[in-house]
């Protein structure tokens, strides 16, 4: 073996412990042992069950490439039988090398000749080595056709490039199983992340598929910004794991809610049920008590007639600010004008409306007062606060502070730290706008129906160009988009 083959064998095993992504992985070790042995072909197998499964094909001569894109060749798996040769190497777990298969009468190598027979290509030198983990099981085959001397010509595999193969195939198969082991763990923790989104969903009718559809949004809007940037710049704006990582934090934004109490997070109205219903009582009592004024000669019939009517339209007006999205200045000081109405009841004057009645039914937007926004609000602190308790890998260390600062604005209206301006990074600002567009068309809300996208489209606008609490760039091209178009 020659000096410029030990560099090789030193470079490969560099390569091979440095790459994490699987499908270059696979790549990256048939090209390499094709490279090293200076062959014409190759195949790389894996053990699937009972079946060796093709996973990366090459073949110079005839310009095939198939394999490494995450999609396997289009080719029938092979059964583990003994009348293939690839099959017979895993089986055996031996090592196979042949100078020429059609002088051989030891295996089989029918498969190789029809195959020839078809594409015009000529088989003629093999090396199959089965590859397996550190814990001796077995996971794959490569398999190495027509090595080539410095001539071009088609050789024998030298008993050293054997050894040296066997070597990479070593190393592949135990780099092929950490790997391996990674994403499992990483398609765990992932599965860990959507059960904890969904259980937050899960928890109230009324927030059923929000982190759901602003994932997919924010995926394709990911990918629409990515475009845009190749177009300027032919490079993407954010990688693979950048992108990961954001979506991660999307999933992650309202884990806070976990702790929320349903009575909050499910409030349809500004009133619950019971005090309305003592509301309607009240009502009722006021008509009564004007009754029995007009029995004992206290009250004409006319007053009485005007008393009933008033209460009426006074709960008429009650029932529907209860769960109005928005009460405008008008309907406000009208409810202030039921409050101040009065009735005598026990030799006491009473108000058509208590205080706290009056409180929450001024309530201009939303169906929250005060106390209860504060709680809703507090979903970002928790959220920070159990994400804190997760050891992320360096590649999601973001996730907390992106998944809490959700609702940061730029202009510093935002909450919990009132973050603004270049204190707010992008990957908030993206979150942030997906959070707002979803809120605006739900129509899985308890205090308002879902808005038409075009209504929604133009508050986001507004509250970039206008009011400056979010991004105009990413806001603009989250209206060319159209990330939302086809998602149920």
């Amino acid at each position: 073996m020659t000096n410029e083959n030990m560099e090789q064998l030193l470079d490969i095993g560099i390569a091979l412990s440095g790459e994490k992504d699987f499908h270059k992985l696979l790549e990256l070790i048939l090209s390499s042992v094709m490279k090293l042995t200076r062959c014409d072909a190759g195949t790389l197998y894996l053990l699937d069950e009972d079946s060796l499964r093709f996973k990366i094909m090459r073949n110079n001569t005839l310009n095939t490439y198939e394999g490494g894109d995450g999609k396997d060749p289009s080719l029938p798996p092979v059964k583990l039988t003994r009348e293939s040769v690839c099959a017979l190497s895993l089986i055996e777990d031996r090592i196979i090398c042949i100078d020429d298969v059609r002088a051989s009468s030891e295996y089989d190598f029918s498969g190789p000749i029809r195959y020839d027979a078809i594409t015009g290509y000529h088989t003629q030198s093999m090396l199959v080595i089965p590859m397996k983990n550190r814990e001796g099981s077995k996971i794959g085959v490569l398999q190495l056709i027509n090595a080539m001397d410095e001539n071009g010509q088609v050789c024998g595999f030298s008993k050293d490039m054997v050894k040296a193969v066997e070597s990479v195939a070593s190393q592949a198969a135990i780099t092929i199983q950490n790997v391996t082991y990674m994403q499992e763990i990483k398609d765990l923790f992932w599965s860990f992340v959507r059960v904890m989104s969904s259980a937050v969903d899960e928890r109230t009718p009324y927030n059923l598929s929000h982190t759901r559809h602003m994932a997919e949004y924010g995926e394709r809007f990911l990918d629409y910004l990515n475009e845009v940037e190749k177009k300027k710049t032919g490079k993407r704006r954010f990688d693979e794991a950048h992108q990961e990582e954001i979506l991660m934090s999307v999933w992650l934004h309202d884990i806070g809610k976990l702790v929320t109490p349903l009575e909050v997070m499910n409030k349809e109205a500004r009133l619950d049920e019971r005090t309305l219903e003592q509301i309607r009582h009240r009502m009722e009592r006021i008509d009564m008590l004007a009754q029995i004024d007009v029995l004992k000669g206290e009250l004409s019939e006319q007053s009485y007639e005007e008393t009933k009517e008033k209460t009426a339209q006074a709960l008429a007006l009650i029932e529907k600010s209860n769960r109005a999205g928005f009460l405008p200045d008008e309907t406000l000081e009208q409810i202030k004008a039921i409050k101040a109405c009065t009735y005598l009841w026990q030799g006491e004057e009473h108000p058509w409306l208590t205080d706290e009645e009056l409180a929450l039914l001024s309530i201009r937007k939303g169906t929250l007062s005060d106390e209860e926004r504060k709680i809703m609000e507090n979903h970002v602190v928790v959220t920070r606060k159990l994400l804190s308790q997760i050891k992320f890998s360096k590649e999601f260390s973001n996730v907390q502070k992106w998944a809490a600062g959700h609702h940061e604005l730029l202009n510093g209206s935002g909450y919990p730290n009132h973050l603004a301006g270049e204190d707010i990074p992008q990957e908030i600002r993206i979150i942030t706008i997906l959070d707002i567009f979803d809120a605006l068309v739900a129509d899985d809300r308890p205090y308002k129906p879902g808005m038409p996208v075009e209504k929604a489209l133009a508050i986001l606008d507004a509250m970039a160009n206008k009011e400056g609490k979010l991004d105009p760039e990413l806001t603009g091209l989250f209206v060319e988009s159209r990330c939302w178009e086809s998602i149920d």
